[in-house]
């Protein structure tokens, strides 16, 4: 076996953990992607022969990938800031309760935790997703940030703080997150606005992100009664909703005849939905693989 094919023996290893950090840290499918090659490409030109832990190394590597793409995306006017839903993972909703299918989702981030770490400064986000998601030591995330590991300690925690103030996590089972949702829309089509006030939680926030395609769907509402307002505006769409894991929680795909409006995650919790993230950007639902739901 050539050096060059043992190294990606080795990489081909650690890919499916690389992707899950790259995927945590940027919300990006198509990055994420991008910097799993070029962590591959950075790979199969260095001298790894004296690499002991060749995870560590590669994960590394693929750190400061992306912080150098998180520090470029801060310069970027154009990207929205608040309302910015990050690209969704969408799975059957046929097997829910399906063993395979549980073990497929179990290491899925909610999209609502996913749109909170973009309000996070880039150091911070990575100190919170190489620790907090991924047991990585604070003396690795001193080495990639260029900070000591106290200093790391800190970014972390501030990161946290946020997180756990602005991201509720789910807490009812999917079998009861799908009777919420599926509440949702039934009263959505029969046009209650009190019955969707009481599936809402009183603090309840709603983000939907139209990109540059759909400007005017980019919205960021809080509290129950705006955002049931918001679904009895787009109660025509109720007929085209197709159940769906989204990123391992209930949601659904909105598609009209078949064409992909949106697709929508709910964080249900107590019974209530507490938050709901909506992309309704037609150039980033392209991209998706939404083969799950019956779309090509």
């Amino acid at each position: 076996m050539t050096d060059q094919n043992a190294k990606l023996e080795q990489f081909e290893a650690h890919r499916a953990h690389l992707g899950r950090v790259a995927y945590r840290m940027l919300g990006s499918r198509a990055e994420a992607d991008d910097a799993v090659q070029e962590t591959w490409i950075r790979m199969s030109r260095a001298d790894t022969s004296d690499v002991e832990n060749v995870g560590g190394w590669l994960t590394t590597v693929l750190a400061r990938i992306c912080l150098n793409v998180l520090q470029a995306r801060r310069s970027r006017p154009e990207v929205p800031v608040g309302a910015y839903v990050p690209d969704p993972v969408v799975t059957s909703a046929d097997q829910w309760d399906d063993p395979e299918q549980e073990a497929l989702t179990a290491d899925a981030v909610g999209l609502a935790l996913l749109a909170v770490l973009e309000t996070l400064s880039p150091a911070e986000r990575l100190a919170f997703v190489l620790h907090d998601m991924f047991a990585i030591p604070f003396g690795e995330i001193a080495a990639i940030t260029g900070r000591t590991p106290d200093a790391a300690r800190q970014l972390a925690s501030r990161g946290r703080r946020r997180v756990r103030g602005a991201a509720p996590a789910p807490v009812d089972d999917r079998a009861r997150q799908r009777e919420v949702v599926e509440a949702y829309f039934a009263a959505s089509r029969e046009g209650d606005f009190d019955a969707l006030v009481a599936l809402l939680d009183p603090d309840a926030v709603l983000r939907a992100d139209g990109g540059a395609a759909r400007p005017e769907a980019t919205i960021l509402l809080r509290g129950a009664e705006q955002i049931a307002g918001r679904a009895l505006l787009f109660s025509r769409y109720a007929p085209w909703v197709r159940a769906a894991l989204v990123n391992g929680a209930a949601g659904v795909v909105v598609a009209p005849q078949g064409r992909p409006f949106s697709v929508m995650a709910f964080t249900v919790a107590g019974g209530r939905i507490v938050a709901v993230d909506a992309l309704v950007d037609p150039e980033r639902l392209a991209r998706l693989d939404l083969s799950a739901v019956g779309l090509a």
